[in-house]
């Protein structure tokens, strides 16, 4: 490891510290800090959220001092500890160093590995015309030709994405599948359905079942629902973090992690011929933050909107006025923070991809209207105010030829664009089959048997913690659905009470349409289909992030689905002995029913 010194403090400074937290900024690099006094102890830590980047402030709430509040999504960090207690048992901050020197003085040091993709460095060499172009295709999927290789990044060409919320915003060229199909290798950033599409790879494997496919070594597999999707892809490739791949003399990658959710997203650099380009997909802080600088391309996500906060929430103080301010706020932040990010790394080209999907189902109208998106020339105009950072929004279709960009930007055969005339927006989606899959989940036999839900979240193994959740099966509009299940599951004892305990506890209310919870029940899927899809709706007290419960349902839940066949005979074995028990009414389950108090 090397160290960094990112501050130091005279030793007036020093004895000038005050009990509890002192904030910092290093003037000659704009970076702040945050220095912990506990009498002669001193932790301290970078003035930067874990989540996204944002700025801690004193928290006013905190009598004893040790908290810090970050000013993007009110996450709060104790200092005396280094750990989130907002959201609670979460995350840790990572540490500074600190260290006094003779005099007294004070120096913050930050340990840090080599960077690994510095090891055996390559020597830039000429691009010839055409040698290396980048075409978008739509969403996150790019086909790169580099020399006599294709590569393709995270292809979603068909069909929705979280269960039936996202849809592609673009229309695909004509010829992605044969793209696709003379690829010599594939990346997938992670396993969010927007980049790993069963249905699109299913179309791939049905002509070339043995592609390569190359993924980063994530604790979550990125495949690990490939058996149960039915796709036969034969040739998937596991490889481990911040190690050079080698596709052939010229050609290289990396796949990195992710700072925040290292169980899940990764990020990659491709190198050719010395000349790197950088993908940091869906990241929230790729590589923990440390990036190579000065790359020749480099692309990321920008949009924002992927996710159910706050569209999805109701009561207290989500109203209409407050979600629409607060997404507003949210988007302007994210555009500064991404046009921040180019302008630190200061590669040659930046292009704004990854966030190219629309809410498009009938159904969803509401939030189609709501999730309103950033627009990339809008980041691109910001960023070319920041710096002298080239900007490329890409259309369907659309090539970038890196070996002229690079050699002169205003090349106007740099960037060709799709045809006049080309469709560049879809104006209608295929919803049938896609929503037959799911419809075909309500009148399984597994939900003839109340004892469904005991088995279900037994299998899902969260338990342990003091959160109650009232679960609500629901129609298109989020009204209960006719004879479905109203139930209360209470998570400290994994108990299924017909009534809220009276101990303290808190609470939330889940309203999940009926065919996607059931098809995500019976498949034993990852909440995200639910949540990140827009197909719930929440209410909570006290309005606190349960980050346990929500990163358990959508990360951490077993890799294979309930065994409802052997819960199946189980329950016609039982019926046998106890045929008093059976039940009367197909889909007519009996429902926990609660009073108007007993929802607050």
């Amino acid at each position: 490891q090397r160290a960094e010194i990112l501050l130091c403090l005279s030793p007036l400074e020093v004895a000038n510290l005050k009990e509890g937290i002192n904030f910092f900024r290093n003037k000659s690099t704009g970076k702040d800090y945050i220095l912990y006094k506990d009498r002669c102890h001193l932790r301290a830590c970078k003035n930067m959220c874990k989540h996204q980047g944002g700025l801690f402030i004193k928290d006013i709430e905190d009598l004893d001092g040790r908290s810090v509040r970050c000013t993007k999504h009110n996450w709060k960090l104790d200092v005396s500890t280094m750990k989130y207690i907002n959201p609670p048992e979460s995350f840790c901050q990572d540490e500074l160093v600190v260290e006094m020197d003779e005099c007294k003085g004070l120096l913050l040091l930050e340990l840090n590995p080599p960077n690994p993709w510095d090891s055996e460095p390559r020597s830039l060499e000429d691009l010839a015309f055409g040698e290396v172009q980048v075409t978008y295709l739509t969403h996150a999927c790019m086909d790169l030709k580099l020399g006599d290789k294709r590569m393709v990044f995270d292809p979603w060409l068909i069909g929705p994405a979280f269960a039936r919320g996202w849809w592609l915003l673009h229309e695909p060229p004509s010829d992605w599948l044969e793209r696709l199909c003379q690829a010599d290798l594939i990346y997938i950033s992670h396993m969010h359905s927007d980049h790993l599409s069963y249905p699109t790879l299913k179309k791939l494997a049905e002509r070339r079942p043995d592609i390569p496919i190359y993924v980063g070594d994530t604790e979550r597999p990125v495949f690990w629902n490939l058996n149960q999707s039915g796709v036969k892809l034969t040739n998937i490739n596991v490889v481990p973090f911040g190690v050079w791949q080698q596709v052939n003399k010229n050609l290289r990658f990396m796949i990195l992690m992710d700072g925040v959710h290292p169980e899940m997203d990764t990020c990659i650099i491709v190198e050719y011929k010395g000349h790197k380009i950088l993908n940091t997909v869906d990241c929230t802080r790729p590589n923990g933050g440390r990036l190579p600088m000065n790359v020749d391309l480099m692309m990321s996500d920008f949009a924002g909107g992927a996710s159910g906060f706050p569209m999805t929430f109701s009561g207290g103080k989500f109203t209409e006025e407050w979600k629409a301010q607060f997404i507003k706020t949210e988007r302007k932040k994210l555009l500064n923070y991404k046009a921040q990010l180019v302008k630190d790394l200061q590669p040659r080209i930046y292009c704004p991809f990854a966030g190219y999907f629309v809410e498009s189902h009938p159904s969803d109208k509401y939030i189609k209207e709501t999730n309103t998106k950033n627009d990339p020339h809008e980041l691109n105009n910001l960023i070319k105010k920041k710096s002298d950072v080239v900007t490329w929004t890409p259309r369907p279709g659309a090539v970038l030829d890196l070996g002229r960009m690079l050699k002169d930007p205003t090349d106007s055969k740099g960037i060709i664009e799709p045809p006049v005339g080309t469709k560049i927006y879809k104006d209608s989606w295929d919803f049938g089959p896609y929503l037959k899959i799911l419809n075909a989940s309500i009148g399984d036999e597994i939900f003839l048997h109340p004892s469904w839900i005991k088995e279900y979240f037994t299998w899902a193994g969260f338990k342990d913690y003091n959160l109650v959740v009232r679960m609500i099966e629901t129609d298109d509009d989020f009204s209960p659905f006719p004879g479905g299940y109203d139930y209360l599951v209470d998570f400290l004892d994994l108990s299924f009470p017909k009534e809220r305990p009276h101990r303290e506890h808190p609470y939330e209310e889940i309203r999940s349409r009926v065919d996607v919870i059931r098809h995500v029940v019976k498949n034993g899927l990852l909440w995200d289909d639910l949540y990140i899809g827009f197909q719930t709706r929440l209410q909570r007290d006290p309005d606190i992030y349960h980050h346990l419960f929500w990163n358990h349902f959508q990360i951490k839940l077993p890799l294979t689905p309930p065994n409802w066949r052997s819960f199946l005979i189980h329950r016609k074995e039982h019926l046998i002995f106890y045929p008093q028990f059976s039940v009367k009414r197909a889909n007519k389950p009996t429902r926990n029913r609660f009073s108007e108090e007993n929802q607050t």
